[in-house]
């Protein structure tokens, strides 16, 4: 059933919008309550994962650790989809 999933997927040419959902998903579950409560949008493009935050405290504070945020989020996903990580 998996397979043939993956296989509809991939003739169909769906693979960007389910990578746009799965890193949605790999955020919200990584970081949890907090830091969700204070995410107003999350957006895939290309390698780029923009995530608009309505506290600037907590803004800056994630900045600092983004390539972590970025590994652990390709270690969620099972492969390398993100490669940058934009704080707005």
């Amino acid at each position: 059933m998996s397979q043939a999933l993956n296989e509809f997927i991939k003739e169909n040419r769906l693979q960007k919008g389910m990578d746009k959902v799965d890193a949605r998903e790999a955020w919200r579950n990584l970081m949890g309550n907090g830091v969700n409560n204070y995410t107003t949008e999350i957006e895939l493009r290309g390698d780029t994962l923009f995530v608009a935050l309505s506290s600037s405290v907590l803004r800056e504070e994630l900045s600092l650790g983004k390539s972590k945020i970025v590994k652990m989020l390709n270690e969620d996903l099972g492969k390398e989809l993100v490669r940058k990580l934009v704080l707005r």
